[in-house]
């Protein structure tokens, strides 16, 4: 049984004989665990999908960290988050056997900052983050402690018209890691801040090319 205080689904892949990969996901403002499921389905027969519930109640939903204004989370709540969440997926890939090279994390907007932070603390323990209209928070940037991201990438994508958060700060996630040296796919879509039919599509294809010998 997972320690965790997180609420959260879990959906198991078609065969659990093995070791197989898992895609964490990470909602937005006012959203729930229910909200980011469809982006993954194509990938749901082959791996483990944990759908995350913000720990913050925040109407109609939840959240996961609370803020100032938008670009400026409460530090002492994001900070514990993060801690929490990083644990939940250590925790999970003991409790049912996760393939440790094949660990995912998808966010969407919130779901993408905490994406975005735990990309840049866990390093390679991540293969892969994708981050959907979000960026990352000064003080992480400039204070949180990173670690190597030789074996992992990143998916970082934006939409054109978002005046939720702004399209420049989609350009400071992307400038960010590939400063730090990180494998950054960035892509933007004409669209307001929300994640298209072709967004999705490039984000599977992006999980979806490690993982060609299972899908096959």
């Amino acid at each position: 049984m997972m320690q965790s205080p997180y609420t959260f689904v879990h959906k198991a892949p078609a065969s659990t004989d093995e070791k197989r990969p898992a895609i964490f996901l990470l909602h937005g403002l006012g959203s729930n665990e229910h909200d980011l499921l469809q982006l993954v389905g194509e990938l749901e027969s082959s791996c483990h999908i944990f759908s995350l519930q913000g720990p913050i109640k925040h109407a109609p939903g939840y959240a996961f960290y609370t803020f100032e204004e938008e670009g400026f989370p409460t530090r002492d709540v994001f900070d514990k988050v993060i801690q929490f969440t990083q644990a939940f997926i250590f925790e999970a890939i003991q409790e049912f056997n996760l393939d440790v090279e094949k660990i995912y994390v998808v966010g969407f907007n919130q779901g993408a900052v905490v994406a975005q932070t735990l990309a840049l603390i866990m390093g390679s323990a991540i293969r892969g983050t994708v981050a959907l209209s979000g960026y990352i928070p000064e003080f992480v940037a400039v204070e949180y402690n990173r670690l190597p991201m030789d074996k992992s990438k990143i998916f970082i994508s934006h939409g054109e018209y978002d005046y939720v958060f702004p399209f420049v700060w989609g350009e400071g996630s992307a400038t960010f890691f590939k400063d730090f040296g990180a494998d950054v796919t960035f892509k933007t879509y004409p669209d307001g801040h929300g994640v298209t039919a072709e967004n999705i599509q490039d984000l599977v294809a992006f999980i979806a090319g490690d993982l060609t010998t299972i899908l096959n």
